[in-house]
């Protein structure tokens, strides 16, 4: 007991202390992605719209500018041109065909093909072409809606199956703060939600969840061993205690992400993007939006005592 009890003061960091500053910079940050994505919204791709993707290659430098010129120009609004890759690659996204007026995929194929041959020195590839109807952008969208509503529900039950209803409410809290984050992050810059970053948020939803559940185990495991400390205490102690796992943890998963967003060319670069958010965010909520929420509602040594059971007192079985 002694050599415990020592050891609460030996921890190197006082997370805790700075507990007020972190809750403050996260409802800031929280209110700016929050306004952000009412005012201008998700940049949604044509995963979730529908319409046309197209990738072509092109013998020398692409001219952006007249590209998109020459697809307004041939009838197409608003088309969205950009680099990817290199300068000579580029994609091209089109608003969702209108079947009333009797366009077809082969002849948008034709029109898209004819606009984009207006420099004979430098007529482009056609690496690939995808079409997506808006009826199925708008079923994804419904779905992802649900998967998100769903997975918060099980986490919530599974967080007070396991511990107490304080840390389940810490924990759906820090969860709900990193898809904040990284929602906010791409409504912000106005960056393409597509379905790779979905994944990736649904997959930060697990990733944070885990390390906080590991903080939450340790401060159970603490209080229940170190009976001469108060929650602070034993909350840091817990933290420093868990701080190399997560870390180590952190900085290896978080180099695997800043290479898909730097090689994984354009399909993989948003989702390792919205890894390389949510990692940071995900480990800075379990230290302190989660275990600043279960210290704001008063949980205490008492309420992770094991129960005695019924007759243990007199000796009986």
């Amino acid at each position: 007991m002694t050599s415990r009890t020592s050891s609460i003061q030996s921890y190197k960091i006082d997370f805790m202390k700075w507990r007020g500053v972190a809750v403050v910079a996260s409802l800031v940050l929280s209110i700016a992605a929050v306004v952000s994505m009412a005012w201008q919204g998700l940049n949604f791709a044509v995963d979730f719209t529908g319409g046309t993707v197209i990738e072509a290659g092109y013998p020398g430098e692409a001219n952006l500018n007249a590209i998109r010129a020459e697809l307004e120009t041939a009838g197409f609004s608003n088309p969205m041109v950009q680099n990817f890759g290199t300068t000579r690659d580029v994609l091209i996204r089109l608003a969702p065909l209108d079947k009333s007026k009797g366009e077809s995929d082969m002849a948008l194929r034709a029109k898209v093909m004819e606009a984009l041959n207006h420099d004979p020195a430098n007529k482009p590839e056609i690496q690939r072409i995808e079409f997506v109807g808006p009826q199925v952008g708008d079923d994804l969208v419904e779905g992802s809606v649900i998967a998100l509503i769903a997975s918060t529900i099980f986490i919530v039950i599974y967080v007070a199956w396991r511990f107490e209803y304080r840390f389940s409410l810490g924990a759906i809290l820090a969860t709900l703060h990193d898809i904040t984050m990284i929602l906010g992050f791409f409504s912000i810059l106005q960056l393409d939600f597509d379905l790779t970053v979905l994944a990736a948020v649904l997959t930060i939803m697990g990733y944070s969840l885990n390390d906080t559940i590991v903080v939450f185990d340790r401060i159970r495991e603490n209080f229940r061993k170190i009976r001469r400390a108060d929650t602070l205490e034993v909350i840091n102690l817990s933290i420093n205690e868990t701080l190399a796992r997560t870390l180590m943890t952190s900085f290896l998963t978080l180099l695997t992400a800043i290479a898909m967003t730097l090689w994984g060319g354009e399909v993989l670069r948003n989702f390792g993007m919205a890894l390389v958010v949510g990692i940071f965010v995900g480990t800075y909520s379990s230290i302190y939006v989660a275990t600043a929420l279960v210290f704001k509602l008063g949980i205490s040594r008492a309420d992770m005592l094991v129960p005695e059971k019924e007759g243990a007192a007199d000796g009986r079985p």
